[in-house]
């Protein structure tokens, strides 16, 4: 899939958006990292257990503790070997993209849209996943960074305050479900990109769109897409 580009001064990509920036979750909406932790789990019952544990932990922990000890404390709730969390920690590199997500972080760049990413992660894990994605972001909060996880509204805040907008002129892409409930609490709205199959929590506010791809992405951040594919 290659994206033609129209001229540079044939048009301005960015005066004709709805939103003057898209924020993202990193390891659910852009990154397929459940097959990651299934395959370290060694199947995708355990996998998706360990995960949906550390989810839990994660998003009522509020004050930042070490992301790795949550990843261990989750296995071992779930019955599994806390090591597993190194497993994990060691293959970080082999993270990848879920389809048509460089495609679609490609145009944005092409039309100037500011991007940022907002994750619950180490910074040095976070670096990594980052790099997986291979697309240059403005900004990027992890929350070591922010020394608190989501979904407390400060590290979405800061990532706005970094990219210079105000929320509801700001997409948020979110993966995990859980992200629904801290960008209703900041007034980001919200496309969920819920490929995991996720149920929305209790009390999460319903997002703007909710798919299980990110291709209609597009249209909904930009008003006139002068871009298209071949």
């Amino acid at each position: 899939m290659r994206l033609r580009q129209q001229p540079s001064n044939s048009w301005n990509a960015a005066a004709m958006a709805r939103y003057d920036a898209v924020l993202f979750d990193l390891l659910t909406a852009l990154l397929d990292s459940w097959s990651l932790w299934n395959a370290i789990a060694g199947s995708d019952e355990a996998g998706r257990r360990w995960r949906a544990e550390y989810l839990r932990i994660t998003y009522q922990t509020g004050a930042y503790r070490p992301y790795e000890d949550l990843v261990a404390e989750a296995a071992e709730a779930v019955g599994l070997p806390r090591d597993l969390a190194a497993h994990l920690e060691a293959r970080y590199a082999e993270l990848r993209p879920w389809p048509a997500v460089v495609e679609t972080l490609s145009a944005l760049v092409v039309a100037n849209i500011p991007m940022g990413v907002v994750t619950n992660c180490s910074e040095r894990l976070g670096a990594i996943a980052v790099h997986c994605v291979g697309v240059r972001f403005t900004t990027i909060v992890t929350a070591e960074r922010a020394g608190l996880y989501k979904p407390d509204p400060r590290p979405y805040l800061l990532a706005l305050k970094e990219l210079g907008v105000e929320p509801a002129r700001c997409l948020f892409v979110a993966g995990s479900a859980y992200d629904l409930v801290g960008t209703a609490r900041v007034g980001l709205p919200t496309y969920w990109h819920n490929r995991a199959s996720m149920a929305a929590p209790e009390g999460a506010s319903a997002p703007l769109a909710h798919e299980t791809t990110l291709e209609p992405l597009l249209p909904l951040v930009l008003d006139d897409l002068r871009t298209s594919w071949t």
